[in-house]
């Protein structure tokens, strides 16, 4: 049974690596590598969480709040297709591995998808794959999010498919979610391996990162990130994790199930990417 899972993981690993290559046509796959996260710096090789928001204001901004609001109802209204960070764009632009391991987990769970999105706005993810959800018999998004975004959350956007809680605790309370999502999120948090081992100790069968930065080097990189006006005025800490170090965070407990690159963020730091994985809970025998 152990080779078996084995080799179903190995043929789905190597599905996500050439997904974009034997699918996408060549002058979207060009396309692709020249997105940008235009006009976002990110500069800095601070020495401590303290010393970086010194020098910048935070993600409890409440511009950051109004912005993705607005964009996130427009959205939801059908006035648009799809927003992140706060940003109409004319399309969605899919993460298509995420999306290929989201519909995977489903079909190990005979069609159910019950997952936790970690610091998931209003809903973004959420939104962006929503026409592929739909055709999972059975799905609930719990959304985790700070105090401010999970009050709107619950306001304007909470229906019986969609929810949203202040912290993992209450969620894990009242639903059985097997699965964790981090978007774009945990580089935002002051002591990220220490809420990573809480992570690990819940016990989540499957744990997904996506667009996440990494950097060539052996230590975390911590540096400040700052959006430009036009998106909306702010700043705040921004880790780089060290491949080596953050992936043998996991070894011990979690198989690699499939990494793949995010085509939509490319920063200025160099030696740098931004990448997502799919982790599945390591069976005892």
């Amino acid at each position: 049974m152990r080779k078996k899972e084995e080799k179903i993981n190995q043929v789905f690993a190597r599905g996500i690596k050439n997904f974009a290559k034997n699918w996408l046509p060549p002058i979207i796959l060009s396309s692709l590598k020249k997105v940008t996260n235009k006009g976002i710096i990110w500069y800095g090789d601070f020495k401590s969480w303290e010393e970086a928001k010194r020098v910048s204001g935070g993600y409890e901004d409440k511009a950051i709040l109004e912005r993705v609001k607005e964009a996130a109802m427009k959205v939801k209204r059908g006035e648009a297709v799809y927003e992140r960070d706060g940003v109409i764009f004319d399309e969605v632009q899919y993460s298509w591995p995420l999306l290929a391991g989201l519909m995977w987990i489903a079909a190990q769970n005979k069609g159910e998808l019950n997952i936790i999105d970690f610091g998931g706005a209003l809903g973004t993810t959420y939104f962006q794959n929503k026409k592929f959800l739909d055709a999972i018999p059975k799905v609930r998004w719990n959304i985790v999010e700070q105090k401010h975004f999970g009050d709107e959350g619950k306001k304007f956007f909470e229906d019986d498919v969609l929810k949203f809680y202040y912290d993992i605790e209450t969620c894990l309370k009242e639903t059985s979610a097997n699965t964790i999502l981090f978007s774009s999120v945990i580089q935002y948090l002051e002591s990220p391996y220490k809420f990573l081992q809480n992570i690990k100790n819940i016990g989540f069968e499957f744990i997904i990162f996506d667009r996440t930065p990494f950097v060539d080097r052996e230590e975390d990189l911590l540096t400040v990130q700052k959006v430009p006006p036009e998106i909306y005025p702010a700043s705040y800490p921004c880790w780089f994790f060290s491949k080596r170090k953050f992936y043998s965070f996991f070894e011990k407990d979690y198989d690699i199930i499939a990494k793949f690159e995010s085509p939509f963020d490319k920063a200025n730091i160099p030696n740098s990417t931004f990448e997502g994985c799919i982790l599945r809970k390591r069976k005892t025998i």
